[in-house]
């Protein structure tokens, strides 16, 4: 069953009617008069970008670190204040009266829940302060939609820790005339809300402390791709795209433009490609991962060893121009699976043609096609379901039939490929890998981790509409 049916109920609309003032409300066990408790001024975050300067928060009760600005459970976020915490569920704070005002007290929930800052489109860099100095906590952090930042952090008893993390923040806005042509879907993504959105989760939540600061020299991986590489918005769905940014460090910040449903051309043609190289500076990286879409009959229908290729060199040439470093990624297969136990080929020639391209045009090429092969094959034909959203009747709150998609990801099998990706940027050897955080270990797509030791916590939204794209 779904761990989070009591609170599906948070919803990103809660997060969009934000925008317009009017709110959402926080239980808590803390009176509200204890907010006049903080020693700093009252600062919008707006305001705090406006000055150039970081954004600071102090989570919690207890004196107020010199320098930060109080963060309440009834510190609920609304467009005047420019900050604050989003939850449907309970938020407690706890302090433990100790000296270090920063780390002596932190707010907890059982549920998940956010913390929102208005900040500018931009690059940044976030460090949170998590633990309780007595006793232990878990905390899992996603950031915007469901991208993994941190996962499973453990502070041992007495133990609080700051990890830090980099996170990309847009508007779909180019410049005074052109936009991105969105998606209606998309209007009310955590992706496109002009806000930073903080998701902590886990068994123990425990933060004390969060600090925003603009991060301005870093190398930014775009990424364009369809609903098998895009941040999906809402649980069981999944894509290695939201999975990749737990795996690097400061550095390198992923900024995810695939969508759903997406082609090579109609990528071009809603104006993201034009977006990503309005962004795009000497050093950054470029991943292309298209073909679910562009095979299929219609006006954005590409064929692969002529239009395909063509298009694919276009976008590399424009990368080029921008002094960006292109990188191509075969698709993945669809789970099909003939009566051997072998995977077939759904793709036709479009991963061939991306091979291909990648040596005409002296561009590395990740060939995740092959590894997801080896992946699934390895599970094999019953076990491959857990890596796809296959799920029975009621296991989430609408759901009256069961679910049964073999394109789409669970999040186990979003972070395999993920994994799949980073050992691909190593085979390649990539600037990237410099970036890569110490814990990261080589990986085997014959050998995936044992699905029963997946745990990442569901998100709080979840819904039975399945994505564009097939």
């Amino acid at each position: 069953m779904f761990k989070n049916s009591s609170y599906v109920s948070l919803t990103l609309l809660c997060l969009s009617a934000l925008t317009f003032g009017t709110g959402c409300k926080s239980s808590n066990t803390t009176p509200v008069a204890a907010q006049e408790n903080s020693s700093a001024p009252a600062t919008t975050a707006s305001a705090q970008a406006a000055e150039g300067t970081s954004y600071k928060f102090d989570f919690g009760t207890g004196k107020v670190a010199a320098g930060y600005q109080q963060v309440l459970p009834t510190t609920t976020y609304t467009p005047e204040r420019g900050y604050g915490i989003v939850s449907k569920s309970e938020v407690q704070a706890v302090s433990r009266n100790g000296k270090d005002a920063l780390r002596s007290d932190f707010v907890t929930s059982q549920e998940p829940f956010y913390f929102v800052a208005d900040v500018p489109e931009g690059n940044y860099k976030v460090t949170v302060t998590l633990g309780d100095a007595q006793g232990t906590s878990v905390t899992t952090v996603k950031a915007e939609s469901r991208r993994l930042m941190l996962e499973e952090v453990k502070t041992a008893n007495g133990k609080v820790e700051s990890h830090t993390f980099l996170v990309n923040v847009r508007t779909p806005r180019i410049n005074e005339q052109e936009r991105i042509r969105l998606k209606p879907r998309e209007h009310n993504y955590l992706n496109w809300d002009n806000k930073l959105t903080l998701e902590f989760n886990n068994a123990k939540p425990a933060v004390a402390a969060v600090e925003i600061t603009k991060a301005e020299d870093v190398i930014t991986m775009f990424l364009a791709g369809n609903s098998t590489v895009v941040d999906q918005e809402n649980e069981p769905w999944a894509a290695w795209g939201q999975m990749i940014p737990r795996f690097f460090e400061e550095g390198v910040v992923v900024a995810n433009f695939a969508e759903s449903g997406e082609t090579l051309r109609a990528f071009a043609g809603e104006k993201r490609l034009d977006k990503v190289l309005s962004l795009m500076k000497p050093g950054d990286y470029l991943f292309i991962e298209f073909a679910h879409n562009d095979q299929k009959p219609g006006g954005n229908h590409l064929d692969p060893f002529t239009t395909y290729k063509e298009t694919l060199k276009q976008y590399i040439s424009k990368a080029r121009e921008k002094g960006g470093n292109p990188v191509l990624v075969t698709s993945m297969h669809r789970r099909r699976f003939d009566d051997n136990g072998k995977i077939i080929n759904t793709l036709s020639d479009y991963p061939e043609a991306v091979r291909q391209t990648g040596k005409e045009e002296n561009v590395p090429v990740i060939d995740l096609n092959a590894m997801s092969k080896e992946f699934y094959e390895a599970m094999g034909p019953e076990e491959s379901k857990k890596a796809f959203v296959h799920y029975p009747a009621g296991t989430f709150p609408g759901q009256a039939t069961e679910l049964k998609d073999d394109t789409h990801f669970s999040t186990y099998g979003a972070y395999q490929l993920a994994k799949a990706v980073v050992e691909g940027i190593k085979k390649n050897n990539l600037k990237l890998v410099q970036y890569l955080r110490d814990d990261v270990k080589p990986y085997n797509p014959a050998q995936p981790d044992p699905v029963a030791n997946w745990k990442l916590p569901l998100s709080p939204d979840a819904t039975v509409v399945k994505p564009d794209g097939n």
